[in-house]
C-alpha cells in the first residue's frame, strides 16, 4: 500500500475540542483515553481526509489539566508550591548542571511546607486551643468550641494537632489528584528520572518524575510533621520542662536537619538488580517511619494531662518559629539572587532573557509572598471571627469582653509588606503601560502601513482597530521591569519581617508604638487592617476569576496559560505542586509518532502551548524516526516565552538542535496581532530582513491578520481578526502542510507492508 503522511495536530491551552481542532463535526478516538487521546474524522461523515491522501489526526490532552473549578481551587491552594517548582526551570543557561540553584530551590520549597503547617498550627493549636478555648467569652454561644474548654490543656492540644496532619494529607491528595491519569502511560523500563531537576530536556526519562516526587513527598511530609512536633514540644517545655520533652524536642530538630541534608542531595539510582531504577526506597520508608513514630510520641507526650498555670498570650515559641522560618527564607532568597546573578554573568543569553535573567529568584519570592499572604489571611480571618469582629492588633486596645487573641506580629508585617508591594507594583505597571504606549503604537503603525497601504477612507477606522490590537499584543515584552520592582520590594519586606529574631524588627517596633499615645500606632493598625483585607480580596479574586473564566475567552486563555506554564515542568522541587501533565503527553506523543512513521511520514503540528509539547516530543524521538517527521508550529510561544524564560532548557541552542535534528523541515506561522505567539528565530521589525540567516531564517512566516480591512462585495462585515486562534483555517497553513509533506525523506520510509 502507499505510504501515508499524517498531519498530527496538538492543541494549545484552554482545552480545544477534537472537533474544533480537526474542523470536523464527527470524530472518533483511535488511541488513548478520555484524559488524553488521538482522534480522526469519522469516515463517511463529511470530508474525512484530504483528496491527495494527507490524513489528519488530533491529540487532545486538555483533560489532563482538569476543569475550571478544580483548576481554580488548585491554583489558589497550590500556587506557592507551583511557583517555587517553576523557579528551578528558569535558571540562566550556563551550559552546566545549574550549580546551587537546584538545592536552594528545594530548601526554599521545604520552608513553604513548614510555613503552611505553621499557619494551620496557628489557627488550630494556638488561636483555638491555646488562646480561645480557656477564655469563656470566646466560646460563649459556640457549642462547636465549648467542648474543648472541658478537656485538659495537653489532650486538647493533641486533638487539635490532628488538624495540621489532616491538612498535610489534603496537600498530598491535591498534588496527586490527576496522577491517576498519568499512570495509564507508564514509562518504559530504564526511563526513570533520578536526578534533581538540572539535566537536559532531551535525556531519556526526563518526563518521568515519579521517583523524584516519591522521594520529595516523603521528605516534605517529614518536614511538616517535624515542624508540628517542634511547635508542640517547644510549648510544653516552656510550661513544664522534662527530660523526655527535651529529648523529643531535640529529635524533632534532628529530623528537620536530616531532611535539609537530603534536599541538598539529588536522588540516586539504586544498584543493579530487581530494584533497578527505583530511588532508595529503603531510605524513604525509614524516613517515613521515623517521622510518623516521632509524631506519635509527640502526640502521646502532649496528651498527658498536666496541671500548668492557665495559658495566656500566644503559644510559647510559636511567634519565634514563624519569624525563624521567614529568616531562613530570607537567607535562601538572598543566596538564590547571588547565585543567579553569578550564573547570569556566565550566560550568553542574558540580553535575550526575560526578567533580565532573574526569573528564578522572582518566582521564588513570589512563592514566599503568596504563601505568607494566604497564611496571614487565614490566621487573621479566624482570629477576626473568634474575637467577634475586631482584627487583633497590639496597637489598638481590645473591645471589652472580647478575647485577647494575639496572632504573630510577623503576619501583620507580612500584610503591610503585601499592601505596599501591591500598591507600588500596580503603580509601576500602570506607568510602564503608559510609558511604552507611544513606542508600541509606532511599531503597530509600521505594521499596518506595510500590510494595508493606502486604504480607502471608509477603511481607516478598521485599520485603527487593527493597529490598537497589535499595540496591545506587544505589551508582554514591556512589563519585565514590573517584576524586578516586585523582587526588590518583596526581598525588603521579607528581610524586615525576619529582623523579628534580632529584637529590633517588627515586633519590637510594634510594642514601642503601642505604648505611645500618638497617631502612628493607630495609622499602622489601620494599614494592617487594609493589608489583611487586600490579601483576602486577592484570594477571593483568584477564585472568582477562575470560576467565571469560562464566560470570557480571553480570561480563560489567560488562566489556562498560567496554569499550563506552571504545570508543564516536572515536580523536581515541591511534590505538592500540581502534577506535570507533560510526563504523559510527551512520551505518549513520541510513542504515537513512532508508530505512525512505520507506515509513512508525520507532520507534527502544534498550536500555542501544543508547539512546546511538540518541540519536547521531537527531542525524545529515536534518530531513525526523525527523517520521517516535520514540524509545523503556529501561535507558538517557544521563543517569546519559553526560550527567554527557561533558556537553560528551551533556549536558542535547544531550538537550533531541534531544527538540526529534523534537517530544518520546520515552518512557524505567526501574526502580529497574536499576544502569545511569535517568531521562533527571525524576530525583526516590519520591512527589515530576518536577522537570522541560513536554514533557521526560513522557518518563520508572518501571516497578515486580518486578511483585509475592506468589506468584500459578497460579505456584510470586514474579514475577522483572528489573533491567536485559529491558524489551521488560513490558506497559508494548508500550503505549509503540503510543502512539509513534500520535504519529507521518502527514502527513509520502511518497505510497503500491510498495517
Amino acid at each position: 500500500m502507499a505510504h501515508e503522511v499524517v498531519e498530527l495536530r496538538v492543541h494549545g491551552v484552554s482545552g480545544t475540542s477534537a472537533e474544533a481542532l480537526l474542523d470536523h463535526p464527527v470524530v472518533v478516538r483511535v488511541a488513548g483515553d478520555d484524559n488524553a487521546g488521538f482522534y480522526r474524522p469519522r469516515p463517511g461523515f463529511g470530508v474525512s481526509d484530504r483528496p491527495d491522501g494527507l490524513a489528519v489526526e488530533a491529540y487532545r490532552w486538555g483533560a489532563l489539566t482538569a476543569g475550571a473549578t478544580v483548576r481554580t481551587l488548585s491554583l489558589l491552594f497550590l500556587l506557592p508550591f507551583m511557583l517555587v517548582n517553576l523557579a528551578v526551570w528558569t535558571r540562566p543557561a550556563t551550559g552546566g548542571a545549574g550549580g546551587a540553584i537546584g538545592p536552594l530551590c528545594r530548601l526554599l520549597a521545604a520552608t513553604l511546607t513548614a510555613a503552611f503547617v505553621l499557619s494551620i498550627v496557628g489557627v488550630s493549636v494556638d488561636i483555638v486551643g491555646w488562646q480561645c478555648a480557656p477564655y469563656r467569652p470566646c466560646i460563649r454561644e459556640r457549642g462547636y468550641l465549648a467542648w474543648l474548654a472541658d478537656i485538659p490543656l495537653g489532650p486538647r492540644l493533641a486533638i487539635l494537632a490532628l488538624v495540621p496532619i489532616a491538612a498535610l494529607r489534603l496537600l498530598w491528595w491535591l498534588g496527586k489528584r490527576s496522577a491517576r491519569a498519568f499512570e495509564a502511560f507508564p514509562a518504559a523500563r530504564g526511563q526513570d528520572r533520578t536526578s534533581g531537576g538540572e539535566d537536559r530536556i532531551d535525556r531519556p526519562g526526563f518526563w518521568n518524575d515519579a521517583l523524584v516526587v516519591q522521594r520529595l513527598r516523603a521528605i516534605h511530609f517529614a518536614v511538616g510533621l517535624g515542624v508540628l512536633d517542634a511547635s508542640l514540644l517547644g510549648a510544653l517545655i516552656h510550661i513544664h520542662p522534662t527530660l523526655v520533652g527535651y529529648l523529643l524536642f531535640m529529635a524533632a530538630w534532628v529530623l528537620l536537619a536530616a531532611c535539609a541534608v537530603l534536599l541538598c542531595l539529588p536522588a540516586h539510582r539504586a544498584v543493579e538488580g530487581p530494584g533497578r531504577g527505583e530511588v532508595d526506597l529503603r531510605g524513604i520508608r525509614t524516613l517515613r517511619m521515623v517521622a510518623n513514630g516521632l509524631t506519635v510520641l509527640a502526640l502521646v507526650y502532649t496528651a498527658v494531662p498536666l496541671e500548668p498555670e492557665p495559658p495566656s498570650g500566644q503559644l510559647p515559641g510559636y511567634e519565634g518559629t514563624v519569624a525563624a522560618v521567614i529568616a531562613v527564607q530570607t537567607g535562601l532568597l538572598a543566596a538564590l539572587v547571588v547565585t543567579t546573578l553569578h550564573q547570569r554573568r556566565r550566560s550568553r543569553t542574558t540580553a535575550k532573557a526575560w526578567l533580565s535573567g532573574l526569573a528564578a529568584p522572582i518566582f521564588g519570592i513570589a512563592a514566599v509572598a503568596a504563601a505568607y499572604g494566604f497564611s496571614a489571611a487565614l490566621v487573621y480571618r479566624v482570629a477576626d471571627f473568634l474575637d467577634r469582629g475586631e482584627i487583633p492588633n497590639p496597637a489598638r486596645p481590645n473591645v471589652p469582653g472580647a478575647p485577647p487573641l494575639e496572632p504573630p506580629v510577623s503576619y501583620r508585617w507580612a500584610a503591610l509588606a503585601g499592601l505596599a508591594a501591591v500598591l507600588v507594583v500596580t503603580a509601576t505597571a500602570i506607568y510602564r503601560i503608559v510609558q511604552t504606549r507611544r513606542r508600541r503604537r509606532r511599531l503597530a503603525e509600521a505594521i499596518v502601513r506595510q500590510d494595508f497601504p493606502e486604504p480607502p477612507p471608509e477603511a481607516l477606522p478598521r485599520r485603527a482597530v487593527v493597529q490598537q490590537i497589535i499595540a496591545r499584543a506587544a505589551l508582554a515584552e514591556q512589563i519585565s521591569p514590573v517584576f524586578i520592582v516586585f523582587l526588590v520590594l518583596s526581598l525588603l519586606g521579607v528581610a524586615t519581617v525576619a529582623l523579628d529574631l534580632t529584637g529590633i524588627g517588627p515586633s519590637d517596633l510594634t510594642r514601642k508604638l503601642a505604648r505611645t499615645d500618638g497617631t502612628v500606632s493607630t495609622e499602622l493598625a489601620y494599614a494592617t487592617d487594609i493589608g489583611m483585607y487586600v490579601i483576602g480580596l486577592v484570594a477571593l479574586g483568584i477564585v472568582l476569576f477562575g470560576l467565571l473564566s469560562y464566560r470570557s475567552e480571553g480570561t480563560r486563555r489567560t488562566i489556562a496559560a498560567i496554569w499550563d506554564l506552571g504545570t508543564f515542568w516536572p515536580r523536581t522541587v515541591h511534590p505538592f505542586a500540581p502534577p506535570c501533565y507533560a510526563e504523559r503527553a510527551v512520551p505518549e506523543l513520541a510513542k504515537r509518532i513512532t508508530a505512525l512513521t512505520t507506515g509513512g511520514g508525520v507532520i507534527l503540528s502544534g498550536h500555542s502551548h501544543g508547539s512546546v509539547l511538540a518541540a519536547a516530543t521531537l527531542l525524545q524521538l529515536p534518530p531513525e524516526v526523525l527523517p520521517r517527521v516535520a514540524l509545523l508550529t503556529h501561535g507558538s510561544p517557544l521563543h517569546r516565552l519559553y526560550a527567554r524564560l527557561c533558556p537553560a532548557f528551551l533556549g536558542d541552542q535547544v531550538l537550533d538542535e531541534i531544527g538540526n535534528r529534523i534537517t530544518w523541515r520546520w515552518v512557524n506561522l505567526w501574526r502580529s496581532t497574536d499576544p502569545i505567539g511569535g517568531p521562533v528565530f527571525s524576530a525583526h521589525r516590519p520591512g527589515e530582513p530576518p536577522h537570522v540567516r541560513g536554514a533557521a531564517g526560513t522557518v518563520d512566516r508572518r501571516l497578515r491578520d486580518p486578511t483585509g480591512i475592506i468589506i468584500a462585495m459578497d460579505d456584510t462585515v470586514p474579514p475577522p481578526i483572528h489573533r491567536h486562534w485559529p491558524y489551521h483555517t488560513d490558506p497559508a497553513y494548508e500550503a505549509a502542510v503540503r510543502q512539509l509533506a513534500e520535504r519529507l525523506d521518502p527514502t527513509s520510509y520502511p518497505p510497503d507492508r500491510d498495517r
